[in-house]
């Protein structure tokens, strides 16, 4: 079983690595995904700076009339 916890005191850290030491728990650091921490944050922007629909209609009809054989 696999249970993700936050420690907000540090004495919970001497806790956790006592109970580590007595063999009843191992403790393993997870390395954060930079990957997903752009996503939130470009899902972040995305949220405040909504495009109303006329304007993506208006760009997508724009990109469709380029003639890309001129």
């Amino acid at each position: 079983m696999t249970i993700k916890v936050e420690i907000l005191n540090p004495k919970a850290k001497k806790i956790l690595n006592d109970l580590a030491d007595l063999n009843l728990i191992s403790i393993s650091e997870v390395k954060e995904d930079k990957f997903m921490e752009v996503v939130k944050r470009i899902r972040s922007k995305a949220k405040e700076n909504k495009l109303p629909l006329s304007e993506i209609t208006k760009e997508v009809e724009k990109t469709k009339n380029i003639d890309i054989y001129s």
